[in-house]
């Protein structure tokens, strides 16, 4: 019976592939097993336990923002007039069995899911995994993470807790902000006067509009994946061509199945023991009031700390308008940050002049322009995220708030250009260490006499897997200018050639040959000089 049932499960039909076919391909598809590709995995996780989560929670939540009297079992609040939102909230924490377990790892999935993917765009960034043929996939991972961040945003207010309330306070401040069409943008995101409607405005968007867009945009990276070979890091016996790893069904599969019940499981492990968003402390929203030391969601920190490092009273009339640059600013360099990171792969890719596929991936110290970009990026955002908490810094080391503000303000603006030199200096200089140990491998600390009385040391010549690694193949180089036929040069092709200069310029030559292993101390100097370096170099 189980070999005729397998045999009919094999030639099932799915989206047209019968499932024999699919096993075969599966089997026949190899995949690297680099640390970095595993973040996938913990995406696609966190993404499943966030729905799973909010399905079950459908059930229970009543998205209206009518208000009605507190009568659960949690007694503080007995008799208060809350909206139908925080009281079927509380209704789940505290009456519904198990509530509180599927909120909190609901919540605490949806802290973990950017996170991951932020992992996935720094290994893509700082390994060139943008390049051709993979832009597509790195602009559809950004859209994932841009949606994620709007289902979190959307999700932060459902409870209509004091603490959501005021960061819903905060979003209808930036809205009215906007020039020409703020007002129009409040009301429709409120449905009229602050609070308005906006639990029952927010609720689709979170509980279908983001999960529906999250699933098409990891379906079609999925599927945009599978179309072309997984890229590779440089090593012994891999190229362009071919990929060495472990097969996709049952070996790469079943680590992935492993790693996401890992993951799964100690999402809900964390919910059980640490309370995450305790609304009960918090109490029920009101437009008047205000949470102290309010703190949003880490993966929206940076916008907040983006709108606290700009001075107070930066107005301007201009237009018969009013200009509020406390507002317009923050979002005008948060829109570009964010704009920057989606086209930087075109940007790299124009200013190279490189359309070839790549599938051997680069050592981050290989590329010490990218990789000092990538820490500058890294810091700014780093110190938006840091200003958020900006007043608690305050508080808890008693420091004055203007101090904190002052030196998150003076960090923005020379943080990112101390991390970009320094981290490209250390790129150069490890770029100078393999060098030195290609062209004469590890120092033994053997010291040995020549014929000639010179006193040299031995060095262990690298084996060929540490090579391969080492070695650059092919490495990008930076255009010329090519003036046309009627000996002119146009502003186009100056601006490329000087962004590819930035770009590719600064970098220290690798031999293409690096030194076989030498019997002597001799035969080492003698190749060394066959290669036109000096023993010093």
């Amino acid at each position: 019976m189980t070999d005729r049932l397998s045999a009919r499960l094999r030639g099932a039909t799915v989206f047209g592939w019968r499932v024999g076919e699919m096993e075969s391909a599966l089997r026949r598809r190899v995949v690297p097993t680099h640390w970095s590709n595993l973040f996938g995995v913990v995406t696609v996780a966190c993404l499943v336990v966030v729905i799973v989560t909010g399905l079950m929670l459908m059930f229970f939540y009543t998205p209206s923002s009518d208000t009605t009297t507190y009568a659960g079992s949690y007694g503080p609040l007995h008799g208060a007039t809350v909206s139908k939102a925080l009281d079927s909230t509380m209704r789940i924490s505290f009456d519904v069995p198990g509530g509180l377990l599927i909120r909190q790892a609901h919540h605490w999935a949806a802290l973990l899911l950017p996170a991951a993917i932020v992992v996935q765009l720094l290994a893509a960034f700082f390994t060139g995994a943008f390049r051709r043929p993979r832009r597509g996939l790195w602009v559809l991972l950004f859209l994932i993470f841009v949606v994620s961040l709007v289902g979190g945003w959307s999700g932060y207010a459902l409870p209509d807790d004091m603490l959501s309330g005021t960061g819903v306070r905060i979003t209808e401040g930036v809205a009215i902000g906007i020039p020409f069409i703020g007002t129009q943008v409040s009301f429709l995101l409120f449905g009229g006067q602050y609070p308005g409607e906006i639990i029952e405005h927010l609720y689709p968007v979170h509980a279908a509009v983001v999960p529906a867009i999250l699933i098409v945009l990891v379906a079609l990276r999925g599927f945009a994946g599978w179309r072309q070979p997984p890229p590779q890091f440089p090593g012994f016996g891999r190229m362009e061509s071919n990929v060495v790893g472990v097969p996709l069904f049952p070996v790469a599969a079943t680590r992935a199945g492993g790693l996401f019940m890992s993951v799964a499981g100690l999402i809900v492990l964390i919910s059980a023991t640490v309370t995450v968003n305790p609304i009960w402390l918090y109490g029920p929203a009101s437009p008047g009031d205000a949470s102290a030391g309010s703190q949003p969601d880490w993966y929206t920190g940076f916008l907040d700390g983006a709108l606290r490092l700009v001075p107070p009273g930066w107005e301007v009339v201009w237009l018969d308008r009013t200009w509020t640059l406390a507002i317009i600013l923050p979002l005008a360099v948060v829109t570009a940050y964010l704009l920057a990171v989606l086209v930087y792969p075109f940007i790299e890719e124009w200013a190279g002049g490189d359309r070839r596929e790549h599938h051997l991936l680069d050592r981050p110290r290989n590329q010490p322009t990218r990789t000092g970009i990538g820490i500058a990026g890294m810091l700014f955002y780093g110190v938006l995220w840091g200003a958020a908490s900006a007043d608690l810094i305050a508080t808890h080391f008693f420091v004055a708030l203007e101090h904190v503000i002052g030196f998150f303000q003076i960090a923005l603006l020379t943080a990112p250009a101390l991390g970009y030199s320094v981290a490209k200096r250390v790129c150069l200089a490890l770029q100078r260490k393999d060098r030195e140990l290609l062209l004469h491998g590890y120092e033994t600390g053997r010291i040995v006499r020549l014929p000639g009385g010179e006193y040299v040391e031995r060095h262990q010549p690298l084996g060929e897997q540490e090579r391969a690694r080492l070695v650059v193949v092919d490495p990008p180089r930076p255009l010329e200018l090519h003036p046309d036929h009627d000996g002119g040069v146009g502003m186009v092709q100056r601006a490329q050639v000087r962004l590819s200069r930035f770009f590719f310029e600064d970098r220290i030559e690798l031999p293409a040959a690096p030194l076989r292993a030498a019997a002597s101390a001799e035969e080492q100097q003698e190749a060394v000089a066959t290669l036109g370096v000096s023993a010093d170099a």
